[in-house]
């Protein structure tokens, strides 16, 4: 569980990140699970597009990302998700 200061500190270096995983009309699938966790793993702060032909509410979204994937929430603005997991990968930069 990440602080409210972390997660302010989060949400500013989320301002400059580009949406990298986007979620369309096969929703949330094995596929995308292991792509995002990928991502996760080498970069820790992850934003997600959610299509409008995805027929996913993001409050929902965002709990089942978070769930399946161990990551904490950090933001969720229009159709556009921000979450954060601590990498346990040795090379990983860390963000926190």
């Amino acid at each position: 569980m990440i602080t409210t200061k972390e997660r302010a500190k989060l949400r500013a270096l989320a301002q400059k990140l580009d949406p990298v995983v986007q979620i369309g009309k096969g929703g949330i699938t094995e596929t995308v699970l292991e792509g995002t966790k990928l991502v996760l793993e080498k970069r820790e702060l992850v934003k997600i597009r959610l299509l409008n032909n995805s027929g996913l509410d993001t409050k929902e979204a965002m709990q089942v990302l978070c769930a399946w994937l161990g990551a904490d929430p950090v933001q969720q603005i229009g159709s556009v998700l921000v979450i954060y997991k601590l990498s346990t990968h040795k090379d990983a930069k860390h963000v926190l």
